[in-house]
Order: structure tokens, then sequence, then C-alpha cells
């Protein structure tokens, strides 16, 4: 075969494995998440909101790495669920603001087994652990501390 096409190997490609473990991972998640009845995506929502209790759509968006197409649908699910308010601001109308009810503070009881349940289903050691998570975010333009 002629090399001069080896860039486009599937192997030679970083964003493959990336891809493939973002699927095994969320693939993973999926069970734990039907039990507390959560998608992945409206699960790492609710994490940010557990953690903040309130929070700007585009605070959040940013947070998250999703763009207000992929975000307003998950959002007005979680606001059927009950789980989540929608606002605007009061110091800016232009701003809606995301805040967490009584019902979803309550699921976070729920979801505080599952990062333990995926630790253990990871192959990583805790310092590998912490070096790709160093890694993925500097790849993602955030540098962090692990």
């Amino acid at each position: 075969m002629n090399d001069d096409f080896s860039p486009l190997k599937l192997e030679n490609q970083l964003c493959f494995p990336l891809y493939a473990c973002s699927r095994e991972i969320i693939k993973r998640y999926t069970p734990h998440l039907d039990k507390i009845g959560l998608t992945y995506t409206q699960y790492i929502t609710m994490m940010v909101l557990w953690e903040k209790r309130s929070v700007g759509v585009k605070e959040l968006g940013d947070k998250l790495f999703l763009d207000s197409g992929t975000l307003t649908p998950v959002l007005k699910k979680l606001e059927a669920k009950g789980l989540v308010t929608r606002a605007r601001s009061r110091t800016d109308e232009r701003s809606l603001v995301v805040s967490i009810t009584e019902a979803g503070d309550a699921l976070r009881a729920q979801a505080a087994e599952i990062p333990a349940q995926m630790a253990r289903c990871m192959t990583l050691a805790p310092d590998e652990a912490a070096e790709l998570y160093r890694i993925l975010y500097k790849l993602l333009g955030r540098e962090v501390s692990a």
C-alpha cells in the first residue's frame, strides 16, 4: 500500500480512540443512570447544578462544552422532570438562569454511588487516571491540576 495515505489510517488517528473511549464510558454509565432516570448529558448537567445550585445557561454550556442547541433540550427535559427551573436573570433580562429544585437536589443522594461504581469498571491506576484527566483537559484548552 502507498504510504502517501498513511495519515488517513484509522490506527494513526488520535481522535478515534478518544471517540471510542467516550462511547464506551457512556455505555458503562447508562445502566446506572437508567436507575435514576437520566441520560449522560442530563447527569453532567445535574452535577454542575448540585455543585453550583444556580447557574447561567451560558456558563453552564461553557463548563460542559455544550452549545445552546444541545443544552436547551436537555434543560427542557430536566425542567419537565421537575429537577430544575429556568428563569430570566433579575440583573440581565437577556440571560437565562437554571436552578436546582428540591427534587433535583434529592436526586443527588441516588446518584452519589455512581462515581465509585464507574471507578470499579475502569482499568486505570489512580495516577494514570489523574494524568489522563490532565492531558484531556489540556487538549480541550483548559489546563487543570490533577
